[in-house]
């Protein structure tokens, strides 16, 4: 088959967990289908990626993003979304040069599947004319509404506490009205395709789930390691900010007071200034790098102190591939198959999660268990392989039936 892939950016390089899901779905994919695929790049620098990508996609086009600056300008454009029905944020995703590539490529290549990644990327389906023998996808990485209120929870600042709130109520009303024009709909948890059901029950919805390259993430050794914490994930996405303050804040000083060489690792891109500030001789924030193991490597446990967000966590699957145990809440372990105190450690209050990340420090058999345990789990569960054979199937499924 000929599938057309519009993502918001570039899923390489692997900066983030979207591009991570993206990048290993679309290389295990390729093997079987002719991928061609538009996106934005995050920025002008990223376009090296694109050399990578060709080694499997037929087609990679690229549009830069226009950020910041031009958010004022396009304030008009904002409201006359508004005005149309249609959530005032997609105006900052709208660009003509975007929609003249995907045009250009529809018009040379008679797409089987069109598929769009992030309901904010929903309305390129628009630039597409209609085809009866084409089919088309919406995958949802989070579902807004609750991605969004909860933003709207732990935002500091009125302005974006107010925009989180806006954006929520918007987008959750016009994403599963929207997604009907699309033959189906997948989410990466049956949590959350519930949650998309709830809101229109007139979907096809099938879940494709987060995965980890279990033959690239094998596990590391644990021996004479030290009492470093690692939390990873993207530090100018609100979730991950709040997650950082409020674990430096209110759980890591507890964990100091029992064992003082403990150490923590903030590992992400874009971190906001106040996660800047929290860099000292026992916290260490890194920004972007270019690769993650070093820091697991050196880690003894991953620690998702989580209080908002969506979807889940690559990065839960990430480190149980590793071999590091999870202390996580309730909503950063969301969507998963776990079980707290066999594969994982859940934890909603500073003192509970203070507790059970002691606990795993000093013992060396539950340490043993939940690694060996957090290792089945991927193997079995979550593997790219079989998830995008899962995909693969549903293509199938459309175009056959």
């Amino acid at each position: 088959m000929k599938i057309l892939v519009i993502a918001d950016f570039l899923p390489y390089p692997l900066v983030g967990g979207a591009s991570v899901r993206i990048y290993n779905i679309l290389k295990r994919v390729a093997h079987n289908h002719e991928i061609s695929l538009v996106a934005f790049l995050d920025k002008p620098s990223d376009i090296k990626g694109v050399a990578h990508l060709k080694q499997f996609c037929t087609h990679v086009e690229t549009v830069n993003f226009e950020r910041g600056g031009r958010r004022l300008a396009k304030l008009p454009g904002m409201l006359g979304y508004a005005l149309a029905g249609k959530p005032p944020e997609l105006k900052l995703r709208h660009s003509n040069e975007l929609m003249r590539k995907i045009k250009d490529l529809a018009s040379t290549i008679d797409f089987d599947i069109v598929q769009i990644e992030h309901a904010h990327m929903g309305l390129y389906l628009e630039t597409l004319h209609p085809n009866k023998f084409q089919k088309s996808i919406l995958m949802f990485h989070n579902f807004t509404l609750q991605q969004y209120g909860r933003v709207s929870h732990v935002e500091k600042r009125w302005d974006r506490k107010l925009r989180s709130k806006l954006n929520s109520i918007a987008m959750g009303y016009w994403e599963p009205r929207y997604a009907e024009k699309f033959d189906h709909c997948t989410t990466v948890s049956e949590e959350d395709r519930q949650l998309l059901l709830n809101a229109n029950p007139h979907l096809q919805v099938e879940v494709i789930p987060n995965g980890v390259d279990i033959e690239k993430y094998q596990p590391l050794s644990s021996e004479s390691i030290s009492p470093s914490l690692l939390f990873l994930g993207s530090m100018g996405y609100p979730p991950n900010a709040d997650a950082a303050l409020y674990f430096c804040k209110e759980i890591f000083p507890l964990i100091r007071q029992d064992n003082k060489a403990a150490e923590l690792w903030i590992v992400g891109r874009d971190p906001r200034p106040e996660v800047l500030e929290l860099n000292n001789a026992n916290v260490h924030v890194t920004g972007r790098v270019d690769d993650v193991i070093p820091y697991y490597r050196k880690s003894a446990i991953c620690v998702v102190p989580l209080r908002a967000g969506g979807g889940t966590r690559l990065k839960i699957l990430e480190a149980m591939a590793l071999g590091r145990p999870v202390v996580s809440t309730t909503i950063g372990s969301e969507g998963l198959e776990v079980i707290d105190n066999e594969n994982i450690l859940i934890a909603d209050t500073p003192t509970q999660f203070a507790e059970k990340t002691i606990c795993l420090l000093r013992d060396r058999e539950l340490y043993q268990r939940l690694s060996t345990n957090g290792r089945k789990l991927v193997e079995t569960r979550y593997s790219w392989d079989p998830i995008s054979n899962r995909l693969m199937e549903l293509y199938a499924g459309m175009t056959t039936g």
